[in-house]
């Protein structure tokens, strides 16, 4: 895998770096400007040192030429000053723009795309590696058209005041030049590694920040941390494999120029004692050999970060190309609601999850719930009933037949219409960090305070609302962590009674309540139906026993359909499931009822 990422990275082509940079052009206009004339006043004050040495050797006033090399030196300062603001405004800006991009693209991905990727590695990407390509978009092209120019201009003056002294020094710094290119492509790789065991680092500490009360109650802490600790000791080697590379750039340089330097200064020192060079021309060479370490420095150091920073925009773009969800708004509609048809109609439904080898968790489904009614979905584990209720909010399209909503194809409606209409009240009931408040009106931003009010008086919420220092504005924590597991489920589904939903989905709505929460919220639900259609997946008796229609659901497709009598007469898998699955039944007949389901046991045996 390592080396799959180490040759995208290598596949970046600049045009694509540069393509982020593309909305702040203007700016990185005027700031490679500034740094081309920055560069010629650099390259300009050598020459008037030179003119100082020859003044003073023909004994005539220097004020006028020392008071030009101070006003060089001023205005290079200023210029730098206004080309890091700039540079930094770039960066920002491409920051910026990347990860308002990615995080756009990020929610609109499909849910099986977010399956293939772990959260804590989208999290570095998204943070670390875009601060890479911040780097790299900005300051380094910048400082490599710099660098370039002055190190250009350095060797053409050197050239003009003296060839040979210029020969000795191209010959030392040739050799850099090679070292540090092959350092350089070396370093790209190392950088991946480096990304990468970060990416896994972040992945591995947010899974377990997310379960922390697992791994207390597992008492796992020591096997985490030994994970965690491994995590870190890869991301530290990989980081020092990539600094012992980067490392090699600055010595690589300044043995070069160092070289360079002693070498001029023996034979131009011999020259000027032999009297074919003059002390100043001497001087200025000098001046500009130094300034070739300057621009060299930051040309192999550009060049590292191009490297780094294209390493990190292939994990970028890796995110950037995977498909998105149908737009929200993408064609119209196929067809109007038909009043007379079912709300919910699914037609030969096949699905299979890709990360379970193909195996099918539909097969051939086929059912309809009529509008404003309650229809109960049962079946063993793993039958494939959450997966129903998945593919009618279209988290996941169906490989082969058609999901009706009120008549229509909902792959034909808009995303936004589509969940618009549907209420969905997830298993594990999520509740996002945040306050109360917040999470009841998250599908209904601009819900009244008398209809919160309303939803919490229906969902049994009042008593622990008024119990709450802050009432409504009381922090739930990361997750609802400070919420019990029944609080969190009656919050979830009063969030989506106040979106008022065409058709309202439950899955397992009722696992972690109480008999009497639960008993209230079967009254919710039955006048919930006089407005909104319900389907809900349920284990317990008396969540189903009164439903207008029950689904029994068996290897991927439904067995037999009723009421609950009826089923518990004509179908054996149901009579099995109501008397060993079932976690409950009412309390007024519980006895009797116990008696019906092992009479209709027996008789199906």
């Amino acid at each position: 895998m390592k080396e799959e990422h180490v040759g995208a990275a290598e596949k970046v082509p600049l045009r694509t770096l540069l393509a982020h940079v593309r909305p702040q052009a203007p700016a990185l206009v005027v700031a490679t400007a500034l740094s081309g004339v920055a560069a010629l006043l650099a390259l300009a004050q050598p020459l008037v040192v030179k003119r100082v040495f020859s003044d003073v050797s023909a004994s005539r006033p220097v004020t006028a030429v020392v008071l030009v090399i101070v006003a060089l030196f001023l205005a290079e300062a200023l210029i730098g000053a206004v080309q890091s603001y700039l540079l930094g405004r770039i960066g920002e800006g491409v920051v910026r723009d990347l990860r308002t991009t990615l995080v756009g693209r990020l929610l609109r991905w499909p849910l099986t795309t977010h399956e293939r990727h772990r959260s804590g590695d989208l999290i570095s990407r998204v943070s670390t590696d875009t601060t890479a390509v911040r780097g790299a978009l900005a300051s380094s092209l910048t400082d490599i058209l710099a660098g370039v120019l002055t190190f250009v201009g350095s060797l053409a003056l050197m050239l003009f005041l003296d060839p040979v002294l210029l020969g000795l020094t191209l010959a030392c710094l040739v050799v850099a030049l090679l070292a540090v290119f092959l350092v350089s492509v070396r370093i790209m790789g190392a950088t991946v590694r480096a990304q990468r065991s970060v990416g896994r680092l972040s992945a591995g500490l947010e899974r377990v920040l997310r379960a922390v009360r697992t791994v207390k109650l597992s008492t796992a802490e020591e096997r985490e941390r030994a994970q965690l600790t491994d995590d870190v000791e890869e991301a530290y080697s990989a980081g020092m494999r990539q600094a012992k590379l980067m490392a090699l750039v600055h010595p690589v340089t300044s043995i070069a120029v160092q070289g360079a330097l002693v070498l001029v200064l023996g034979v131009g020192g011999a020259r000027v004692a032999q009297g074919s060079m003059q002390l100043g021309e001497l001087v200025a060479f000098l001046l500009y050999l130094l300034y070739l370490a300057v621009p060299m420095g930051t040309l192999f150091t550009s060049v590292t970060d191009l490297q780094a920073g294209r390493a990190a925009l292939a994990r970028v773009e890796e995110l950037l190309d995977e498909p998105l969800e149908t737009g929200p708004d993408e064609g119209p509609p196929r067809g109007a609601p038909d009043p007379a048809a079912p709300a919910v109609a699914l037609s030969g439904v096949g699905f299979a999850y890709p990360s379970r080898g193909g195996v099918p968790a539909l097969d051939g489904l086929d059912f309809e719930v009529p509008a404003l009614s309650r229809t109960a979905l049962v079946g063993p584990s793993g039958a494939g009933k959450s997966t129903v209720l998945s593919l009618i909010g279209r988290l996941y399209d169906p490989q082969a037949g058609s999901v009706r909503l009120f008549g229509r194809d909902i792959a034909g409606l808009p995303l936004n219409e589509l969940r618009a209409m549907i209420g969905h009240v997830e298993q594990e009931s999520p509740v996002l960090a945040g306050t109360l408040r917040s999470n009841l009106v998250y599908a209904r931003p601009d819900a009244t305070d008398e209809q919160v009010a309303e939803v919490l008086r229906k969902t049994n919420l009042v008593d622990f609302v008024d119990s709450l220092p802050a009432g409504l504005d009381t922090e739930v924590g990361d997750g609802g962590v400070l919420l019990s597991g029944g609080q969190r489920q009656r919050v979830a589904i009063a969030r989506m009674l106040l979106k008022e939903p065409k058709v309202l989905l439950l899955d397992e709505v009722t696992s972690q309540m109480d008999a009497e929460n639960e008993h209230l919220l079967q009254e919710t639900l039955r006048a919930a139906a006089r407005s909104c259609t319900v389907l809900v997946v349920a284990h317990r008796l008396s969540t189903v026993q009164d439903a207008d229609q029950i689904l029994v659901v068996a290897d991927g497709r439904v067995r037999a359909r009723g009421t609950h009598t009826s089923l518990l007469r004509d179908d054996a898998l149901y009579a099995h499931l109501a008397r060993t699955q079932f976690l409950s039944s009412l309390a007024s007949d519980s006895g009797q009822e116990n008696v019906e389901i092992e009479r209709s046991s027996q008789v199906k045996a």
